[in-house]
């Protein structure tokens, strides 16, 4: 992840130059040489935020292909049921 910064003069020129750099990481606007606010991905605000999905949701995130995921199989077996 990398962290850019831009000035509010530099943000207002080139938006779509900020929108790019989000993608890889926070942007900080700077006012005034000081930090005034952080431009990010709405997923990665979701993310921060806590946002709960639902489960359709949730399989439907980007990336999710890239995961491998082999789950061990599991053999349930019925118990015998003793009536006495």
């Amino acid at each position: 992840m990398s962290i850019t910064t831009l000035s509010s003069r530099e943000l207002n020129h080139d938006v779509s130059r900020a929108k790019k750099a989000a993608k890889s990481g926070p942007v900080i606007i700077t006012d005034r040489g000081r930090p005034s606010h952080v431009l990010m991905t709405y997923d990665e605000f979701e993310r921060l935020s806590g946002r709960r999905r639902n489960l359709v949701e949730a399989l439907a995130m980007s990336g999710l292909s890239a995961i491998d995921f082999e789950p061990r199989r599991v053999e349930v077996r019925p118990r015998e049921v003793d009536l006495f």
